[in-house]
């Protein structure tokens, strides 16, 4: 027993260092049918563990609707949904595919994407441009406004901004993260700092590109309105980097959290990519909107708490305040929140920091044994979808993961290394 406390002291160790040495940087834009692997044009990934057509949640049914008219497979609602369900489809969840999606987390061929590389170990990271706020697919909305925006990305939004970031060059994601962290943000559910630093960034080399003075103006009044454009880099940025914790044998380190608003489920780094460990997803605690309550929500769903699983997002309230007005609570919560996590991780983060904590690095590592042990679930602060497709977001707030998925994993963990 000593033998292996100290290899899983000595693989925690490797991990914790992993996370730390990560450099995940903005590299440019394509279309997950460009980039992404495994991507089929009848290829829809989804958010959170493996999960079929007959058991995806409303908002995940209504995105995957929106998907397939989006990509001109079907014509309308029913054609949709009897090619969904036709078995001619293969759905695929996006963290098996190098990629994250927010909420119903839909990636389909054309989409474009942001292509994020941690350039310490060299692996990839894909995600989405963020709608914004309103009807939007992530939520499960389909209307045809939402597919009119989508084509709007596609068409006119991507190639200017594809251009853009040639001018620009590589943007260090690790740098701002570590940034908006002083400005107020927490790297999930607030990013107005985050994404006032990329329209900044961004602005005069987007004034310098070829493209009419009326579609610029176009493409930065929607960053201008999308505050939540930064999450859809915040969330590749911290997949590329837990990625690099796989194959570490002995480790007990999470390195993934998702949740596909059906089951939450973790995999961890000395357990391998191809294990899952999943429980029933849980309702968020939180705000709602005027005119909706617990009964319209949704169970937990989205791979947006790979930010927690990276030590920001709820792990880092303590630096955004104002986000309690957002989720619940108070300041004094949002601190009490950061400071809690440091009783169930390896240790803290040497960049991601916390102002109101004298600048203490984010705890940092989730250890499934310790989760177990002390009985603490990481804390998630998130967007609260409408159980209903269509709906869109109607409310925020805190939510943990199922306590079985780390009581699962630890067995599991015994299993596989109870010979030391």
């Amino acid at each position: 027993m000593a033998d292996l406390k100290e290899k899983i002291a000595n693989a925690n160790k490797e991990v914790l260092n992993r996370i730390l040495s990560a450099t995940p940087t903005l590299i440019g834009m394509s279309t997950a049918g460009e980039d992404i692997p495994g991507m089929t044009k009848k290829t829809i990934l989804h958010s959170g563990p493996p999960v079929t057509w007959d058991k995806m949640c409303g908002p995940q049914k209504g995105a995957v609707i929106g998907a397939l008219m989006y990509e001109d497979l079907a014509k309308n609602e029913k054609e949709a949904e009897d090619l969904a369900q036709s078995g001619e489809i293969i759905f695929s969840p996006c963290h098996h595919h190098e990629a994250v999606g927010p909420m119903a987390g839909i990636v389909s061929y054309s989409m474009p994407v942001w292509k994020v590389k941690n350039k310490t170990y060299g692996n990839m990271a894909y995600c989405t441009i963020n709608e914004g706020l309103g009807k939007v697919l992530r939520f499960g909305a389909y209307q045809p406004e939402v597919l009119e925006r989508l084509r709007y990305f596609q068409n006119e939004l991507y190639p200017i901004v594809k251009e853009t970031l040639k001018l620009v060059g590589e943007i260090d994601l690790k740098s701002m993260i570590a940034q908006v962290l002083q400005m107020g943000d927490e790297g999930h559910n607030r990013n107005r700092a985050g994404t006032s630093l990329l329209f900044r960034m961004l602005a005069p080399a987007m004034v310098e590109t070829n493209f009419t003075i009326a579609e610029k103006v176009k493409a930065l009044k929607f960053f201008d309105s999308a505050d939540h454009t930064f999450l859809n880099l915040t969330m590749p940025a911290c997949k590329c980097t837990m990625d690099a914790t796989f194959g570490v044998e002995y480790s007990t380190i999470v390195s993934t959290m998702a949740r596909n608003g059906t089951e939450f489920g973790i995999r961890v780094a000395g357990l391998g990519p191809d294990k899952w460990f999943t429980a029933p997803s849980e309702i968020v605690d939180g705000l709602y909107f005027p005119g909706f309550s617990e009964e319209d929500a949704n169970p937990d769903v989205g791979d947006s708490c790979i930010t927690e699983t990276t030590g920001i997002g709820g792990f880092c309230m303590g630096a955004a305040p104002a986000i309690v007005q957002f989720v619940g609570g108070t300041p004094q919560d949002a601190i009490n929140y950061s400071t809690k996590m440091y009783e169930i991780t390896e240790g803290e983060g040497n960049t991601y920091k916390i102002p109101a904590l004298n600048f203490r690095g984010s705890a940092t590592g989730i250890d499934i044994r310790k989760v177990v042990q002390t009985q603490i679930l990481p804390v998630i602060n998130t967007g609260i979808a409408a159980k209903k497709p269509g709906v869109g977001q109607v409310g925020a707030g805190i939510v943990h993961p199922p306590m079985d998925c780390f009581v699962q994993s630890l067995k599991e963990f015994s299993k596989v290394y109870a010979n030391g």
